[in-house]
Formats: C-alpha cells, structure tokens, sequence
C-alpha cells in the first residue's frame, strides 16, 4: 500500500525527483592519492578510505533520502566515535552516473549484479565441527556486496566499538566466491591478496566455506539483513 500511495505521488508531482532515485551501487572518488569508496545497497551505505596497500579510515550506517540531502544514522566510525549513534546529513546531487556529497564527485562503477548483492549478517560459524548460531544482538559482523565490490566490518554500535573492516573486489559464479583485498584494517600486507572460497545460497541463507586470510579453515552462515 505505500509503495502505490508513493507512486501516485510520484506521478501527481508530490514527491521531489530525488526521493524516488535507486542510489544502489559502488562509488568511487580521487584526491591526492586517498581513494574513497562507496558501496550502497539495501538501505545501507560505506564510506572507507585507502591508498595504493595503505588502509585509512571507513564509516557508514543506514541511510535515507530527503530533498537534495542524504541523511546517514551512524553505526560506525574507526576514526570518530563520537559520530555514531548521530545523524548526519549530506547535501546530494545525482547528475552524470555520479552522485555529488558535499562537493565531492563520486563516479558510479560499472554495474555487475551477481547472486550476493546486498546486505548481509553473519548468524553462523562452525567451531570443531559444531555449527554454532550467533544470536542477533549489538555486536555483528555484516558483509556489504555490490556490482563486484564488497566490505565487511565487525562492530558494536550501542557500545560505539569498531573490531575491524576489510573490502575489495568480489566474484561469484558456479559456486565459487573469490575476494581480492583492496583494503584491510588490521594488517595492509594482506592487501592484494585474493581468497577463494565456495559458496551457495540455500534456503535464503549464504554458506561460506574454505580458508581465511590467515589460513584457517572456516564454514560461515550469513543471512540477509535487509535495511529497507
């Protein structure tokens, strides 16, 4: 029923053009050097920063639009703690496949829609053959994945903790989930790395299986986490 009364107002002129925008995608911005990346997807959105095999800084949280603006609540900031739990808003334009925060131009990436778009939330792991599930509480671990990038990040937004983030480039096809580390907090020289793994969907659920960055064998269950 809300999605009719929107579109009526769409149609009607009611609804300012920006609201009605899909902003889903990997975005990508230059300066000196520092790339900034965007990922966007189910209501969530990334902001990490990284140069060549140096990590920076990430922060991000859900996210809504209202006219010209992006509105970000905060669930995790490295580098200002303080921000999280707080609202925050951007001033947005969409013009040219970029969006433009604030004055800063971010270039859309190429769209590659694959299996494990969206937002996901780890709610299993195997431990001595045991397959333990993780209760859904303040501390998480999620996966943010979209048109061939991809992040995770493991905090505690009531507690404002950060443990840790890495991103990069993703495939996944025929069963097979590769990740090639762009950036990774806790230790840059694993950047430029690439992790294989197998991976299926089944009953909703993403079943992740093989071998971590330190070489330990790991079987995950992740679900969706749908912000929308």
């Amino acid at each position: 029923m809300r999605i009719f009364i929107f579109t009526i107002l769409l149609f009607a002129g009611l609804v300012p053009p920006i609201l009605a925008q899909d902003i889903s995608g990997a975005y990508l911005a230059e300066n000196n050097g520092t790339k900034h990346l965007l990922l966007i997807t189910d209501g969530y959105i990334t902001h990490s920063t990284y140069s060549n095999d140096t990590y920076m800084s990430t922060q991000g949280g859900t996210y809504s639009l209202g006219d010209k603006q992006l509105i970000v609540q905060c669930e995790f900031d490295d580098k200002a703690a303080d921000n999280i739990g707080k609202s925050h808003t951007f001033s947005l334009e969409i013009a040219n496949n970029a969006l433009i925060l604030d004055g800063t131009t971010f270039q859309k990436q190429a769209k590659k829609a694959q299996g494990l778009d969206g937002l996901w939330r780890i709610t299993g792991r195997k431990t001595n053959d045991n397959m333990q599930t993780i209760q859904r509480g303040d501390r998480k671990t999620i996966k943010i994945l979209i048109d061939g990038y991809f992040q995770w990040i493991a905090i505690n937004p009531a507690e404002k903790g950060f443990y840790g983030s890495g991103g990069g480039h993703y495939e996944f096809s025929n069963g097979k989930y590769q990740e090639n580390i762009l950036f990774f907090s806790r230790d840059n020289s694993r950047v430029g790395a690439s992790l294989n793994f197998d991976g299926k969907i089944e009953n909703e659920q993403w079943h992740h299986s093989g071998k971590s960055s330190k070489g330990d064998p790991i079987y995950e269950i992740w679900s969706r986490d749908n912000k929308k």
